[in-house]
């Protein structure tokens, strides 16, 4: 059986592609930094499906609990086969108005998080010469937000780690492809107004928000069936971009 690592695994994109690595008969773990209700919330939707889906509170961005984290998984399950980077945070902001201080915290999650956890499992991935990390990222480290540049900068970042990092993993037939999500219906983009999302929908090609079983459903494919498929960035956003 194969064993799946989900970081920001509790809510969001992150919990639908959880329950879907675990439809999908994998063994799951997931990692959550501090957000009690929405564990408490997954956990009650696992224990009604009948699943089995292990919840471990690490702080990503600090490598000595992802270091512990990591080997805690590997000692239980002896191997990890599938790494979602999947944590990450968002701001709003005036590039003017953005603190040193939220610039780091940004980076330290959305790709200071990443590089730590794929250090992390690389090493037994390399030893199975067997494995596949998704990164997830957005349509705007491709083509920027106004008033998300640190968001936007840090996204960017996470699509160029997904293509060097491709080419260093495949001589160990590791794939590495990153998600690049447009506008989904989750949590982050509650702060939008109605009149704010239906300007935006109205630029969606489809004509409507995403869901996050329209991410899900790609993880899984990319981990499960793609073997030839590394270094890619597919974009998840209703042909917004293009």
């Amino acid at each position: 059986m194969k064993t799946v690592v989900i970081t920001g695994g509790t809510s969001g994109i992150g919990r639908e592609i959880a329950l879907s690595f675990a439809r999908a008969n994998y063994r799951v773990a997931v990692c959550y930094k501090s957000d009690e209700t929405a564990k408490e919330e997954f956990e009650k939707i696992i224990n009604e499906n009948g699943l089995q889906i292990d919840i471990y509170k690490v702080d990503i961005s600090k490598e000595d609990e992802v270091k512990t984290f990591f080997k805690s998984v590997i000692a239980q399950f002896k191997h990890i086969d599938v790494l979602v980077n999947n944590a990450g945070i968002a701001m709003i902001k005036q590039f003017q108005d953005t603190s040193l201080e939220e610039w780091n915290s940004i980076f330290s999650t959305n790709v200071t998080g990443a590089f730590l956890c794929s250090k992390e499992v690389t090493e037994n991935m390399i030893l199975n010469e067997s494995g596949s990390i998704i990164n997830i990222s957005s349509m705007w480290g491709e083509v920027g937000a106004s008033c998300e540049v640190a968001y936007s900068a840090s996204k960017a970042a996470i699509i160029g780690f997904t293509k060097a990092l491709a080419k260093e993993l495949a001589p160990s037939n590791i794939n590495v492809n990153c998600i690049s999500c447009g506008l989904i219906d989750t949590k982050m983009n509650k702060t939008l107004s109605k009149d704010e999302l239906d300007s935006l929908i109205e630029e969606i090609p489809l004509g409507r928000i995403g869901n996050v079983n329209d991410v899900a459903t790609l993880a899984v494919f990319l981990a499960e069936t793609a073997t030839y498929i590394t270094g890619q960035v597919i974009g998840v956003n209703g042909g917004l971009v293009i």
